[in-house]
């Protein structure tokens, strides 16, 4: 995915203002497996995925628990360190070889100082991850595992040949097991 489908997929910025946040986008590639964002880091700076797939989690007591798949387009970022300036409580890490766009969030910050229409893309921006983790919320609170599968199923489906099953059945907060049994009784 190209940076000007995601900056646009955000919020439609002039052609001056989206030359400008440019400059400041560097892109980044990482094998599998690396750790792109660490536990008790201020992080500074966000990405976005142009191509590949990342999961975010917190290590507990022998296992990583996810909570969050990102694939292409995606923006990959610790909200605590962006909002504010504190240490994440995430780990991000590559599931696939990833290629990606970085831009530093000073850099961004200023930016928002400097021109009034990056300073309503980085609103909206907040904006849309806000509704991105209500409806996570949403979801792991009122719905079952078997209906978060479901909703794998009808939005993300490519997750389920691109993830290991085993990162899936912590996001939707089962055992191996469990997620073996609903997809038995789906098919």
């Amino acid at each position: 995915m190209t940076i000007d489908q995601i900056l646009d997929n955000i919020y439609i910025l002039p052609e001056n203002s989206k030359l400008v946040i440019k400059d400041y986008i560097t892109e980044k590639k990482h094998p599998k497996g690396y750790i792109l964002l660490n536990t008790n880091k201020v992080e500074d700076s966000i990405y976005f995925l142009k191509k590949g797939i990342v999961h975010a989690y917190i290590n507990s007591i022998n296992q990583k628990i996810t909570f969050w798949f990102g694939k292409e387009g995606d923006p990959v970022i610790s909200m605590r360190s962006y909002v504010a300036n504190q240490k994440g409580y995430e780990e991000i890490e590559l599931l696939e070889d990833c290629e990606l766009y970085e831009i530093n969030t000073q850099n961004l910050q200023d930016l928002y100082e400097k021109d009034i229409h990056i300073a309503n893309w980085g609103r909206k921006f907040a904006e849309k991850e806000l509704i991105k983790t209500e409806e996570r919320l949403i979801s792991k609170q009122f719905r079952t595992a078997t209906e978060r599968y479901k909703e794998i199923i009808r939005d993300n489906p490519d997750l389920l040949q691109r993830v290991q099953l085993g990162y899936i059945a912590s996001y939707l907060g089962i055992t191996q097991v469990t997620l073996s049994r609903i997809r038995a009784d789906i098919k």
